[in-house]
């Protein structure tokens, strides 16, 4: 039964990270299809290459809440188990949703927001480490990628004691390697010298253009 249940943790949280939420949202503000744009996917980098601000930090809520709502819902299930299947395969609906082509994003905000449920302490060190990586180098994979090897450290640091620390290490492993098989491309980039930065000043721009909702055009 239990088996049953961690595996049901898993679908769950599978079709939880499946939602498109950047697509979603482009839709919402730019009425495109934010596939066709930029990088191609889904994720919170893109839609603010792409949008701006305000679209691009509503996508990384609903995709961390992907990440919480399946990690949630697989322990009320599951147990501590079901939690991290549940969290896992969100991001794994995320990165690769069936309903899309498997054409997702690359599961940094959903992974945050599994952390958040799983072990709360290590979500502001990965945001910290982002924040101040991307501040300096103005590239945002560097940034994840560095914020993705700290990831089985900082678990290992802050568990709590009497926590399963060979089943939350594997687990804190996996996420990484995940992390850095998505983000292959970009390493192929950086390894090139040809990663794109962030233009903070166009990116200021696109904001101010899609700052607020579209407003619909009445007939007269």
């Amino acid at each position: 039964m239990q088996v049953l249940l961690v595996i049901l943790s898993a679908v769950i949280g599978y079709l939880f990270g499946t939602i498109p939420v950047g697509a979603c949202i482009a839709r919402l503000y730019g009425n495109l299809d934010i596939r066709k744009h930029g990088s191609g996917n889904t994720g919170t980098t893109n839609v603010l290459r792409t949008l701006g601000w305000v679209p691009s930090l509503l996508t990384l809520l609903g995709d961390c809440l992907k990440g919480v709502f399946g990690a949630l819902i697989g322990r009320w299930l599951g147990g501590e188990a079901g939690m991290l299947a549940g969290g896992f395969f969100a991001v794994l609906g995320h990165d690769f949703p069936v309903f899309t082509g498997f054409r997702g994003g690359k599961g940094i905000a959903t992974s945050l927001g599994i952390t958040f449920v799983i072990c709360t302490p290590v979500a502001p060190w990965l945001v910290v480490i982002v924040i101040a990586i991307v501040a300096v180098v103005r590239i945002m994979s560097v940034g994840t990628l560095a914020a993705s090897i700290a990831y089985p450290i900082l678990f290992w640091i802050y568990l709590p004691d009497g926590a399963n620390l060979p089943l939350y290490l594997s687990f804190a492993v996996a996420m990484a390697l995940l992390s850095f098989f998505c983000h292959r491309s970009n390493l192929r980039r950086l390894l090139r010298g040809e990663e794109n930065r962030l233009d903070f000043g166009k990116i200021g721009q696109i904001s101010r253009k899609y700052m607020h909702l579209p407003r619909r055009k009445h007939k007269k």
